[in-house]
C-alpha cells in the first residue's frame, strides 16, 4: 500500500452477517441496535469498512498534505474490549460528553463496554452532532 494510501475501505462484507459472529451476546445486541439508531440518524445502510467497521454514509476529506479520501460519517467497531464508536467531532461536545456515562473517549473515538453504560438518548445525541458537523465539512 502506497504512502499516503487509505487502509479503511469501503467493501462488500454484509455487515449483518459481520455482526452476527461476534462472540459476546451482548455486544451482538448492542451492534443490531447501533446498527438501527446509525443508519435512523444518517438514513444511509450499514456496511463493512475495512475488516471490523460497520460505517454509515461516507465523508471526503482533503489534508494540506495532499492526502485525501473516504471515510464514513459514522460507524463502530465491536472489539472484544469495547466497543468502538467512531464519533469524529462529536468527541469535542463537552456538555454532551459529560452527560454521556460510563465511557473512554480517543481522537474521535468513544469507548463504551455495553450500551447500559451509557444513556442512548445522549449517545444518539453526540452521533446527530457528528454527523451534521462532518456533512458540513465534506470536501466533495
Amino acid at each position: 500500500m502506497g504512502k499516503g494510501t487509505p487502509k479503511t475501505k469501503l467493501n462488500a462484507v454484509d455487515p449483518i452477517k459481520f455482526i452476527d459472529k461476534v462472540k459476546s451476546d451482548v455486544k451482538r445486541r448492542d451492534s443490531h441496535e447501533l446498527i438501527a439508531m446509525m443508519q435512523d440518524v444518517t438514513g444511509a445502510p450499514p456496511k463493512m469498512w475495512g475488516s471490523s467497521i460497520v460505517g454509515f454514509g461516507s465523508y471526503h476529506y482533503a489534508y494540506a498534505s495532499g492526502r485525501e479520501g473516504d471515510i464514513c460519517l459514522t460507524g463502530f467497531s465491536p472489539r472484544s474490549s469495547a466497543l468502538v464508536v467512531y464519533l469524529g467531532p462529536g468527541i469535542d461536545n463537552e456538555k454532551l460528553m459529560a452527560k454521556l456515562g460510563k465511557h473512554k473517549a480517543g481522537k474521535g473515538c468513544l469507548y463504551i463496554n455495553k450500551l447500559d453504560d451509557v444513556d442512548r438518548k445522549v449517545l444518539r445525541k453526540l452521533i446527530e452532532y457528528s454527523v451534521a458537523t462532518m456533512r458540513k465539512r465534506d470536501t466533495k
